[in-house]
């Protein structure tokens, strides 16, 4: 039996087409123009890839994403399977604590830091000065929200509890338990959190900025304000690499839902 296609679906599925196609196109046509004739070539992508300074600071945004990435999974993994295993009454808590960075704006959020990393009693003024470091912290509180809140999905879609049990009835330490049955099964929660992570972080803009550190955004920003067709031709290369992150995401999450450990009788 055939499902019939309401119009109505198809009309807002050519509309949101449009809609996210219509500025990419556009986009794409200008950064092809040179200069003030017709034609069209790949002068400010040549422009663009040649420059040191694109790898430079692509580099270090990747690193700078890596490690955020590290620390949150590294923070928040035993956090959350700690909270649903044995605090249930404290998750409340923890779901108001990921509000907070979507309620405190990025421009406030790095003025207090640097307010508190300022070479005190409170850090040392190499913290501040290392982008590894100030960088990182910082965006380990952007990313909590979304890291937090993909791995609590994980949690919830296995029985935590009976794996537990099963896994130290036969003899497994907590590390074990840990690194051979609980993140196996919530591999994909991970993954989405380290890809949102790294989707934040190759964006972020206000942070580096107000600190004064020359990341991947501060580099597309400055392009923008000196090369017209070299910009366009950023912003495409940079809108490229997200979506690489997020269809990776899409292809690692097949392959790791197929290799999910079950407790024994499940369905």
């Amino acid at each position: 039996m055939r499902t019939r296609i309401s119009f109505s679906a198809v009309t807002w599925l050519l509309i949101g087409g449009v809609y996210f196609l219509v500025p990419l196109v556009a986009t794409m046509l200008f950064s092809l123009q040179s200069g003030s004739n017709s034609s069209y070539s790949l002068s400010a992508y040549g422009t663009v890839i040649h420059d040191r300074t694109f790898w430079k600071t692509l580099q270090l945004s990747v690193e700078l994403a890596l490690e955020t990435i590290a620390i949150s999974l590294v923070l928040l993994v035993p956090t959350a399977y700690w909270v649903h295993l044995k605090l249930p009454r404290v998750r409340p808590y923890i779901e108001f604590m990921t509000i907070l960075p979507f309620v405190v704006p990025p421009i406030i959020l790095v003025v207090g830091l640097l307010k508190f990393y300022n070479g005190t009693i409170h850090a040392p003024l190499w913290f501040l000065e290392k982008p590894h470091y100030f960088l990182t912290s910082a965006y380990v509180i952007l990313a909590f929200p979304y890291v937090y809140r993909s791995l609590d999905a994980g949690f919830r879609a296995i029985d935590i509890h009976t794996l537990t049990e099963a896994s130290q009835s036969l003899g497994a330490s907590w590390r074990t338990t840990m690194g051979r049955v609980i993140l196996p099964n919530i591999r994909t929660a991970a993954l989405g959190g380290a890809f949102l992570t790294l989707a934040i972080v190759m964006g972020e803009f206000t942070i580096a900025s107000l600190s004064a550190f020359f990341t991947f955004p501060t580099y597309i920003q400055q392009v923008n304000a000196e090369k017209v067709y070299e910009a366009a031709a950023l912003s495409l290369v940079s809108f490229g690499i997200t979506w690489a992150a997020m269809l990776g995401l899409l292809f690692v999450g097949r392959g790791s839902g197929r290799n999910r450990t079950q407790p024994a009788g499940g369905r």
